[in-house]
């Protein structure tokens, strides 16, 4: 059975646009495929460690730098237990807010905490980064409430998607489809940007 992990990365609950919109997307899913299995991830729910100094050394000797020890095993296997359950789903799907002209500061702490070589890429010194998964496929919501495609710089920059992007790219999903509800504030019809995007999701 196909499974779809849901992660919820604004803390804003029923009040936030982008989780909202992510709903939608997987409630249509739900109804075209009732076998969908579905993994809610609650960023703000969720205790996730600190990626301090040990599970950081764990990560540094598959670089060559140190060697593991009792306690950096011990950390090593809480990542490798939180990226499992990442590397599980055949679709992510991500509702996301700009904050700052990036993400959300727990959005950034998953990712860091589940970008780890031998998992989801591998490197080599004359090749570079290369991604390890296979077959899975991304959807993400972003929303702001003054950025655009296409503003006025004064209006900020976009390390929003095109973070993402990135990362999806460089662990190995390249299918990536981005739905924008942006800007929210600056226009004279934000309802009619929403309902485009809700429809959008929902013909998916």
């Amino acid at each position: 059975m196909p499974t779809l992990l849901h992660i919820v990365a604004s803390p804003r609950g029923s009040a936030s646009k982008s989780n909202a919109l992510a709903e939608t997307f997987v409630t249509a899913q739900r109804a075209k495929d009732p076998t969908l299995q579905v993994d809610r991830l609650d960023l703000w729910d969720e205790d996730l460690p600190a990626f301090d100094g040990d599970p950081a050394a764990a990560k540094m000797t598959f670089f060559g730098v140190g060697e593991m020890d009792p306690a950096k095993e011990q950390a090593w296997s809480e990542v490798a237990r939180i990226t499992d359950r990442f590397m599980a789903a055949d679709h992510i799907v991500i509702g996301v807010p700009m904050w700052n002209g990036g993400i959300p500061y727990r959005l950034k702490h998953y990712i860091d905490i589940i970008t780890q070589p031998g998992m989801l890429f591998g490197f080599d010194p004359e090749a570079g980064y290369s991604g390890l998964l296979r077959n899975k496929k991304a959807t993400v919501v972003t929303t702001s409430g003054v950025w655009s495609e296409g503003a006025d710089a004064k209006y900020g920059s976009d390390f929003h998607s095109t973070y993402l992007k990135w990362w999806f790219e460089t662990i190995g999903i390249t299918d990536v489809t981005i739905v924008r509800y942006q800007p929210s504030l600056l226009t004279n019809d934000p309802q009619a940007g929403y309902d485009h995007a809700q429809a959008t999701l929902t013909a998916m």
